[in-house]
């Protein structure tokens, strides 16, 4: 793995000032998230969840990001079971006993707010809500590496070797963002790594972290409509995604729950 010198130069150092309308975007995704789970049920098609997010969305005076980003159709991205990321909403209605990941991104007065839960339609089976648990606690264990003088490979490893422990696996093919003005800047977030490798984290870096966990084997191909991510093997998959922000002591995350949300069922 290289050391993070090239990438850490095209690194985005923002500003203090620039944690304020990052606050914002990302409370306000993290909002769209909050509301959409209750609509998360038996029946509901997919493309009804993402009129719902989209309405939602321009009613709060903001974008949906996704939609028309390099031709993506939809306003949000719904990733059912075994599809790892950016399932397209359809007329596919869930199941009982489906899990999706229901992923948001915002502009909110040119700032981008991007986050992602998992939700369960139903009942959900145990080995499917262990893999939501270990998803969820593998990211917050990557966040608690997030302070200046650690490294992105910290970030990684502390995910991997987790995840690895209980014996899931770790998507390689897909990694957090740097995000701001832009949707997708560097650096590429990787979810596995080595303690001290990559760039050395800075205050005013921020990024996304949002690890797929997988409970077969890691590998995913892309379907031929040339976005929808699915396991290789068919297995379950599930993600979770915060936004965060280096600070002089630490880390923010810029999209916690404001109704304190964590994993599903939400209430």
């Amino acid at each position: 793995m290289m050391d993070g010198g090239a990438e850490s130069r095209r690194i985005v150092l923002h500003k203090p000032e620039d944690f304020a309308p990052m606050r914002a975007a990302g409370r306000l995704a993290a909002e769209t998230l909050d509301m959409i789970g209750e609509h998360v049920v038996p029946g509901v098609t997919t493309e009804e969840l993402n009129q719902i997010c989209h309405d939602f969305i321009i009613a709060h005076n903001a974008i949906p990001a996704p939609l028309n980003y390099r031709g993506f159709p939809k306003s949000i991205c719904t990733s059912i079971n075994h599809v790892v990321c950016h399932g397209i909403p359809g007329e596919k209605k869930l199941l009982d006993g489906d899990i999706v990941n229901i992923d948001v991104t915002v502009i909110l007065d040119g700032w981008y707010g991007d986050s992602s839960r998992m939700y369960v339609a139903g009942t959900v089976n145990t080995r499917a809500k262990r893999l939501i648990e270990v998803t969820y606690e593998s990211m917050m264990r990557g966040i608690a590496q997030v302070k200046p003088g650690n490294t992105f490979g910290d970030i990684g490893y502390a995910i991997q070797s987790y995840v690895e422990a209980q014996r899931f696996s770790v998507v390689r093919d897909f990694c957090g963002h740097g995000i701001g003005r832009t949707f997708h800047a560097p650096p590429n977030v990787l979810h596995f790594g080595r303690k001290g490798e990559g760039a050395v984290l800075k205050p005013g870096m921020f990024f996304t972290i949002e690890p797929m966990v997988n409970v077969g084997r890691p590998e995913v191909k892309v379907l031929d409509d040339g976005w929808t991510a699915v396991t290789r093997d068919r297995t379950l998959s599930a993600q979770f995604e915060h936004m965060v922000g280096v600070t002089e002591t630490g880390v923010e995350i810029f999209t916690l729950s404001p109704k304190g949300y964590t994993v599903p069922p939400y209430v």
